[in-house]
């Protein structure tokens, strides 16, 4: 079963800084119909506009997984680890026993565009950590690929929660196909371009839930790029 939440179904604020758009509960926004899907507790697209940004604060408990779509990202945190994370690079933070950190789009001029994905953790009790790797967009060209990972398989990002997210850019009419066992869950959010999920239209900002299906066909309409989450 293929369960669309459209685009605009999500949540949105514009706090004049910083236009977000919520899929499930996060901060002012709370629908008891919405609080995540299996382990996957937010998905936020947001737009930090130039010299804005998230000052220090603190998080437990969760894998917190950032995917920029334009413009850089300037992470901090008390760990110690301080990086710039721009467009196909890929970045995970185990909250873990807590963490402090910071986000800034340290442009004069850009926008920051970017997907904030939180996972529940399998183990609260780890201690904090980071990671962080490049997936240059011709890797996800008209293919899956892999980018988090429990076991870091394939080059991908480890993330401490039984979970397997690709990422995806089709060019027009091409496809591709994925299998998974019927007992599993799949979140697919569709981050640009139009596609067909198996026979459902999807458009830009698009999710879907997915329960009971054994395989998964994507096709673009138009030149598309999406993430498919793959939950226990």
């Amino acid at each position: 079963m293929i369960e669309i939440r459209r685009s605009e179904q999500r949540a949105r604020f514009d706090y004049g800084w910083l236009l977000t758009y919520h899929t499930f509960s996060f901060g002012d926004y709370y629908d008891a119909r919405n609080m995540g899907f299996s382990s996957l507790r937010v998905i936020n697209e947001d737009r930090i506009k130039p010299g804005q940004g998230f000052p220090m604060h603190f998080h437990s408990g969760m894998e917190i997984f950032t995917y920029v779509l334009e413009g850089a990202l300037t992470h901090r945190d008390t760990l110690g680890n301080g990086s710039v994370i721009r467009a196909g690079d890929v970045q995970r933070m185990s909250a873990g026993t807590g963490v402090m950190h910071s986000e800034y789009n340290n442009s004069k001029t850009d926008i920051l565009h970017l997907l904030q994905i939180w996972i529940l953790t399998a183990d609260p009790a780890l201690p904090p950590s980071y990671e962080q790797k490049v997936f240059p967009a011709e890797e996800k060209r008209n293919k899956l690929q892999l980018i988090l990972s429990k076991d870091g398989r394939e080059g991908s990002v480890t993330i401490h929660q039984d979970v397997n997210i690709y990422t995806s850019i089709l060019s027009p009419a091409q496809k591709v196909e994925y299998s998974s066992k019927i007992y599993r869950y799949a979140w697919v959010q569709l981050i640009s371009g139009s596609i067909l999920l198996n026979t459902e239209q999807m458009n830009q900002g698009d999710g879907a839930a997915v329960t009971k299906e054994e395989s998964l066909t994507f096709t673009a309409r138009d030149e598309s790029e999406f993430l498919l989450f793959d939950l226990a």
